[in-house]
């Protein structure tokens, strides 16, 4: 007995709650005109929830492009660095010049003197 007592306030919570509902919204079943309101209502939300999405996918979609852009520029700067590296030893230098004429010295240098009386 208890239990049935229990299920029958829970209907009429239900019942209560669709009221209350219905009240707060102002739903007019039988006049489609007054709820036309909300019906827009509704339908401008839905329209901004469709265009956030898009402009969220977007904007992944974007960050995505720019970080392969960024993987390619460091590969990029890291090849280049590597070949300066390379170019810019002393043996690469070397055959560089030898197209030039110049030649690599084998002799150790040497310090030029010179004297004040041979200014004045």
């Amino acid at each position: 007995m208890p239990e049935e007592k229990e299920d029958i306030g829970l209907v009429e919570n239900q019942i209560s709650l669709e009221e209350r509902v219905k009240n707060i919204l102002r739903f007019d079943e039988k006049n489609w005109f007054n709820n036309l309101p909300l019906v827009l209502f509704i339908a401008m939300l839905g329209v901004l929830h469709v265009a956030n999405n898009h402009t969220a996918e977007n904007k992944i979609r974007q960050m995505n492009q720019l970080e392969q852009d960024i993987k390619e520029l460091r590969w990029t700067y890291m090849t280049a660095k590597s070949e300066l590296m390379y170019k810019s030893k002393q043996s690469e230098v070397a055959k560089m010049v030898e197209e030039m004429g110049l030649k690599e010295l084998t002799a150790p240098p040497y310090k030029i003197v010179v004297k004040q009386d041979d200014y004045e």
